[in-house]
């Protein structure tokens, strides 16, 4: 059976090659950083909480003096991209397609055809997995197509990851801050004080503070992962679902709609409006935020009314 460890250790094996290549070009700190987290991807799971914490500890110290420079390595030229670029167009997206593709696509296969009966994939682990897959399908399609330098894959994936630096990592340690909140009781403290102050019944009000409270929590810590295990615990469920008989699924995914809708607005996910402003050389670090707001406060909106119409008015 293909597990969700196997998807750790393809990570880790990625994370691997580039601190090699890092180590290689004399940057310790690149080195070090991305040698430390393939560790976390290859042993995490057989490591102690406490052997854990360390390493994150010490992620977070190489990121924190500046550990971490900007890489520039040789793969194809100018010239050679430009050809592909005029000769090939759009169809340069084709590998890109074909990740979300063969999750999708596999996915519905294995799940609705005898192949479930296998035993292949680990039980709700499919579509991780088969996105994984899509990811080696997708790389040694384009190896084949584009005939790139040996090495050209490996040093693109380390051009890009050295450019966004540490923040490639904030979605995955905002998600544990999320179910640390989540054990340290913060969800409950705020469902006690939220169950005093909306009245008994309202469900839209219910609603509009679930709503609101994943897009700032998600604002405070930069991701909606982070977020959903507070406001799960302390008005999701207990009075959405529970109390009031809405509809999980709903709740659930709309739910982290509204959550999305605060990461749009947030200069804490680096990743999503911080780094790209750095890319693109903007004068203003705020820029993509600035942008956004348009998008993010309508749609939220919209989110509320779904959870209160799809999840309620429909459901009951």
């Amino acid at each position: 059976m293909i597990t969700y460890e196997w998807l750790y250790i393809l990570a880790g094996a990625f994370f691997a090659i580039w601190s090699l290549l890092s180590l290689r070009d004399l940057k310790y700190g690149n080195a070090a950083f991305w040698g430390l987290l393939s560790a976390s991807f290859f042993f995490g799971s057989h490591l102690s909480d406490f052997a854990n914490g360390v390493l994150v500890l010490a992620l977070v110290g190489i990121a924190g003096i500046g550990g971490l420079r900007r890489s520039d390595p040789e793969t194809t030229n100018v010239e050679r991209r430009s050809e592909y670029a005029e000769r090939l167009g759009n169809r340069l997206f084709i590998p890109a397609l074909i990740v979300p593709l063969t999750a999708v696509a596999g996915t519905l296969l294995y799940n609705y055809t005898p192949l479930s009966e296998t035993g292949l994939f680990e039980p709700r682990r499919e579509t991780l997995i088969l996105f994984g897959v899509g990811v080696i399908v997708a790389l040694i399609v384009a190896i084949l197509w584009l005939r790139p330098p040996l090495m050209a894959p490996a040093e693109e994936g380390r051009r890009l990851l050295d450019s966004i630096g540490w923040a490639a990592i904030l979605p995955q340690m905002l998600a544990a801050l999320g179910a640390v909140f989540a054990l340290a009781g913060v969800g409950e403290i705020i469902g006690g004080v939220a169950g005093q102050v909306i009245p008994e019944g309202n469900v839209l009000l219910t609603v509009i503070v679930f709503a609101l409270g994943m897009a700032l929590f998600t604002i405070i810590m930069g991701n909606a992962f982070a977020a959903f295990p507070v406001m799960a615990a302390a008005i999701g469920i207990p009075l959405l679902i529970e109390t009031y008989d809405g509809n999980p699924a709903v709740i659930g995914a709309v739910g982290m709609l509204a959550g999305f809708c605060g990461t749009l607005l947030t200069p804490m996910a680096a990743n999503f409006n911080i780094v790209p402003a750095a890319l693109l050389e903007l004068k203003d670090q705020n820029a993509v935020i600035r942008q956004q707001v348009g998008t993010a406060v309508p749609l939220l909106i919209c989110n509320i009314a779904i959870i209160y119409i799809a999840g309620f008015l429909l459901w009951n």
